[in-house]
């Protein structure tokens, strides 16, 4: 048992490592005043992210990028709760189709996802826009908050609402009084995680955006070509953002199920 569990946190510990070493090189490399990635290290320096924050580019690029994670999480956070709560309150013909189909985008190669959207957004014009890129990621990220919100449903006792009913709350009433309040965590977390994965996204931004680059997509244009420390300073910003939601998204999903 002892040699299972030994084996069990070496496999845990190798894992961590092969997923995290390029990202913890790539930080300490931002720092670095050699220009390229080479061991010994040179001095410690900031000129990469007072190079790569001086660009305009770069700041267009945030700003485009807060603009559509934040639309995507309001968007996706509110449509993938409305379908958590038709699947938790009512019963009807085809459910589980209705389920699968709601849960399907991220089970579909991102490449044929983003060709996909880039073929239905240039038939409508909205193809290398801003509202482009919102509709492509909220489709990408709706199933993640409906996923965070069934799971927190599943948790609640449906006779609570039932019971509002009966002491005179409308359905209205009840939701904004029993069902929001019990779910509050499960939507912040949803909209912090659908935030994330919106900042973050590549491959279906790189299809759909156009001249309205995020950043993930600048960071490509950066790359080709050439060696850049400023790409280092850049991923850098852009994974602690990243990993920041993730980390609030899961602190909240972790304080639910400890008060449940």
């Amino acid at each position: 048992m002892k040699t299972t569990n030994a084996l069990g946190w070496v496999y845990l510990l190798a894992l961590f490592t092969f997923v995290f070493a390029p990202i913890a090189a790539s930080i300490i490399f931002s720092f670095n005043s050699d220009r390229f990635p080479t061991l010994p290290l040179g001095s410690f320096t900031t000129e990469w992210y007072a190079r790569a924050f001086s660009r305009p580019e770069v700041w267009e690029a945030i700003g485009n990028s807060l603009i559509v994670a934040t639309i995507t999480s309001l968007l996706s956070t509110f449509i993938g709760f409305a379908t958590a709560y038709t699947d938790f309150r009512y019963g009807f013909r085809f459910k589980q189709a209705y389920l699968a189909l709601a849960l399907l985008p991220p089970t579909l190669p991102l490449v044929i996802l983003g060709l996909a959207m880039l073929a239905w957004l240039s038939q409508t014009g909205l193809s290398g826009t801003l509202t482009g890129i919102v509709i492509a990621h909220v489709v990408l990220a709706t199933p993640f908050a409906m996923a965070i919100c069934r799971l927190r449903l599943s948790q609640m006792d449906p006779a609570l609402e039932a019971a509002a009913w009966n002491l005179g709350a409308g359905q209205w009433a009840a939701m904004r009084h029993v069902i929001l309040p019990f779910c509050a965590p499960a939507v912040v977390s949803a909209l912090c995680l659908t935030a994330a994965v919106s900042f973050d996204e590549f491959i279906v931004a790189w299809f759909v955006s156009g001249l309205n680059r995020t950043v993930p997509v600048l960071i490509l244009e950066i790359l080709q070509g050439n060696v850049d420390p400023q790409i280092n300073a850049i991923g850098t910003v852009v994974f602690l953002t990243s990993m920041t939601l993730v980390i609030v998204a899961q602190a909240l999903i972790f304080r639910r199920r400890k008060h449940v």
